[in-house]
């Protein structure tokens, strides 16, 4: 099948070809800026696209499109944006030397996925930088990186959430050629690259989409504004404006993977979803391409359709997030309530949160007032995605604050072995598998004065909602941008060390262990023992796991039933090796020998193995 090309695509000998959807236009044409001045008419077919062929041009050509005659627009579907989001667009070659002609991407259930903000990962803040430490990467156990999104936005200081060019990779961070260098590598040290998109709003400033009055429609409303346009009027070419920038990353970029921002602001009430479409688009990129490519979708509908097969029901996504896990390990590890925290708080939510992926499966809500969620029963455990910390949840947070700074050492420990023990897709947030003390602070480099106000006020009234202490930063200055920044060379030393060494021992076990390896809800069991005590069990075939983690800021004795047969102590948090004042525990849980009893320390975690069934 043939798809429209939008934007500018150089097709070779001096010719670009010039592909603007734009139906209520009276008139187009591209006018080229650099490197001289010249204005070519474009036709317009039946469907709304107007088209022109250019000859005599180069890459590297700045162009903008010249709507009815009298006003210039970036390109809705720029490849790049040298001079910002305001400035003219960019012709670009995307001849590139790929060295992945072989590549294969890990299968989806055995993803670790590792969530980095480009511009804070490294001092240089680009993503050529980042290739240096795929290896560390690597060996800590990740296969996936997620990148937050890269679709250029106003400046060079924010979190990706206010692109307004969805095909242009931000020029700041090298664009798309620095891009391809990037996921070049990362193939090449085997790992799987996800592209978090932005399909439910674009940002405000820079956003000329209004002004082709197609885009958006004031039928729905988002946090953001009026909606995308999936449904209404003028709605088949903005859905094919989104399918093919999904097929972009996948084809151009080779991008392995489509995080999708926040999917309950999607708002489609045609009979096939959009998401449905895109689904099958990537399913049609794996056809032609020979490797698969998935879709991930971040919602709080805890709503089981979007993974859901067709024949289902379902919209035919991939994975999809868990947001119940992590407010039920958080409220747990913190104590905290307040905002949609309120819905938790309660040990037994996540042993609840073990045995299924939504705590809430039409479930009376108390911070919604209503019921939510739904059954998600039937879906493998492996098609969804759990964390203990994330760019929301520490970002979104007054002062950015991280685990490290709101939790003792030991809890650390705690934290990464109860989102690495369990059945699901782990995603960690960069920094947090060493420790660092730095926060994740919500920055952004707007140029316009009333919107730079308008952020600070609406950052304030959020945080109320949290009865959230302290002064958050200013999102407009340097300081919350440079103070985000990653300290890298904090993860090979004391404490921080020792919890990098933790993160990699427990993906260790995870990868060679089958009764950790097989994600199944089906396999296991998850009770509350005691007060502030869950034990979790997993199996798989004769091998078998328990583990103990004592939420307690108290230590606490566990009556010990593993099971028949010899049992040896794999992890002990309280180990020196891991920071810890030192193991109290057996290293042996022999048949017919077993203790009535062990003890844990506050925050601790024991893990032993079997390959004796009961």
């Amino acid at each position: 099948m043939n798809h429209i090309k939008l934007g500018a695509y150089y097709v070779g000998d001096h010719q670009c070809a010039f592909t603007l959807w734009a139906p209520l236009l009276k008139q187009a044409a591209v006018h080229l800026v650099a490197p001289e001045d010249r204005l070519i008419p474009m036709t317009r077919d039946e469907r709304g696209y107007w088209h022109a062929t250019v000859t005599g041009l180069e890459p590297g050509a700045l162009y903008f499109y010249r709507w009815d005659g009298e006003t210039d627009r970036p390109d809705p579907a720029s490849h790049n944006q040298p001079q910002g989001v305001h400035g003219p667009s960019r012709v670009v070659d995307h001849a590139f030397p790929w060295t992945d002609s072989n590549w294969q991407p890990p299968p989806l259930p055995q993803w670790v996925m590792y969530e980095l903000h480009v511009g804070t990962f490294t001092p240089e803040g680009a993503f050529d930088a980042i290739i240096p430490r795929l290896p560390e990467l690597r060996e800590l156990g990740v296969n996936a990186i997620e990148l937050l999104p890269v679709a250029q936005f106003p400046g060079d200081r924010n979190w990706g959430y206010d692109g307004v060019y969805p095909y242009a990779a931000q020029d700041s961070y090298g664009g798309v050629e620095g891009l391809k260098r990037l996921v070049d590598a990362c193939h090449r040290e085997g790992l799987a690259v996800i592209m978090d998109v932005v399909y439910n709003h674009l940002g405000p400033e820079g956003n000329y989409l209004w002004g082709l009055g197609t885009y958006f429609t004031n039928h729905y409303r988002t946090p953001w504004g009026d909606a995308v346009n999936y449904d209404g009027p003028h709605s088949p070419g903005v859905r094919e404006y989104v399918v093919n920038n999904a097929r972009y990353w996948f084809e151009t970029c080779h991008c392995d993977a489509l995080r999708l921002d926040a999917v309950h602001a999607i708002y489609d009430f045609g009979a096939w979803h959009i998401l449905a479409e895109l689904a099958t688009a990537a399913t049609g990129c794996a056809q032609r391409l020979g490797r698969p490519f998935y879709l991930i979708a971040e919602s709080d509908l805890n709503d089981p359709r979007l993974i859901r097969s067709p024949e289902a029901g379902g919209y035919g996504l991939d994975a999809q997030w868990s947001d119940d896990f992590h407010h039920a390990l958080h409220t747990v590890l913190t104590g905290e309530r307040h905002g949609y925290y309120e819905d938790f708080g309660v040990l037994e939510q996540l042993a609840q949160a073990y045995r299924q992926p939504f705590v809430y499966a039409w479930d009376y809500s108390p911070h919604r007032q209503r019921f939510h969620g739904d059954d998600p029963g039937g879906c493998p455990a492996w098609r969804f995605v759990v964390c203990s910390q994330n760019h929301d949840q520490v970002g979104n947070r007054a002062l950015g604050d991280r685990f490290s700074g709101l939790l003792p050492f030991p809890a650390l420990k705690l934290a990464a072995t109860a989102v690495l023990l369990s059945p699901y897709l782990p995603l960690l947030f960069m920094g947090e598998e060493y420790g660092e003390p730095r926060p994740f602070q919500y920055f952004i480099s707007h140029g316009d004065p009333a919107l730079i106000e308008g952020v600070r006020e609406g950052r304030k009234k959020e945080f109320a909602a949290f009865h959230a202490k302290g002064e958050a930063p200013d999102p407009q200055s340097e300081a919350a941008f440079n103070g985000s920044k990653l300290q890298w060379e904090l993860g090979n030393t004391g404490r921080h060390g020792q919890l990098r060494a933790f993160y990699r021992e427990l993906l260790r076990l995870r990868r060679e262990l089958p009764a950790l390896a097989r994600l199944d809800n089906a396999s296991l069991s998850a009770t509350v023992t005691r007060p502030g005590v869950l034990e979790l069990q997993r199996w798989c075939d004769a091998n078998r796991v328990v583990a103990w983690m004592n939420f307690a800021a108290e230590p606490a004795t566990v009556t010990v039933k593993p099971g028949a047969g010899a049992w040896s102590l794999r992890l002990d948090a309280a180990d020196p090796t891991w920071g810890g004042e030192g193991s109290t525990l057996p290293p042996k849980l022999a048949d017919g020998a077993i203790p009535a009893a062990i003890s844990l320390p506050s925050y601790s975690v024991a893990v032993y193995t079997s390959d004796v069934l009961s």
